[in-house]
């Protein structure tokens, strides 16, 4: 994909991270400046997919849901060119085979030697708390040998709650760690989990987010239900 709109959108707004919500940045040097790799974050908030990509030295394509491409009326139109610029991916991340795909298109990223940004737990967790991730990172990372690099988020879901469109102006900061290596056999689903676990124990770690043995969309759907 061409790097002109990501680059004219990273010199827009760039200074503006840097000004109005002065990043607190720890443990960068940990992103090899060349070469596959995974970033692997917690997800607080949609500016996640703002903040964390602009203080990384290189470009962070993120497999994002297709709906955000998909939204109507100017706020989507807007939400579907920003992404594009961001060199964001859609795909569809409901299940089956369509889940499948995505692992295919976060495999071709890797084996061009690019930076892959995935959030383990699926979706933005609902309540602050660190959700059960999915194997799929665990899969991408066997079968590419690209390093996980863990990424902890915060104060973004109080910069930009959810459903709230004008960010509050408030540090945000983040702790980037080591890098996570891992080979074995990616059919083997007990073994999937037992990495899955592992990259979610560090970044739990990291964060210090109280950690919920339950997969984050299950949450949603729980709180949902009980509104109704």
């Amino acid at each position: 994909m061409n790097n002109l709109p990501y680059g004219i959108l990273r010199a827009f707004l760039t200074p503006f991270l840097m000004i109005l919500f002065r990043p607190k940045v720890k443990g960068l040097r940990h992103v090899p400046a060349s070469g596959p790799v995974i970033i692997a974050s917690n997800h607080l908030s949609f500016s996640d997919s703002i903040f964390m990509p602009l203080v990384v030295p290189r470009k962070v394509t993120f497999l994002a849901k297709s709906e955000y491409f998909t939204s109507p009326g100017p706020k989507g139109l807007l939400k579907k060119l920003t992404f594009i610029a961001l060199g964001q991916v859609p795909v569809d991340r409901s299940g089956g085979r369509r889940s499948e795909a995505a692992l295919i298109t976060g495999l071709k990223v890797l084996a061009e030697g690019k930076c892959l940004g995935i959030y383990p737990e699926g979706t933005r967790s609902p309540d602050g708390r660190l959700y059960k991730g999915r194997t799929g990172i665990a899969r991408l990372a066997i079968e590419s040998g690209a390093p996980i690099i863990p990424v902890a988020m915060f104060n973004t879901e109080k910069i930009q709650p959810t459903g709230t469109v004008v960010p509050k102006v408030m540090r945000v900061k983040m702790i980037f760690g080591e890098p996570m290596y891992f080979e074995g056999d990616s059919t083997d689903l007990l073994y999937l989990r037992e990495v899955t676990d592992k990259i979610m124990a560090t970044i739990q770690e990291m964060s210090e987010q109280e950690y919920v043995d339950t997969y984050a969309t299950k949450a949603k759907k729980a709180t949902e239900e009980s509104e109704d």
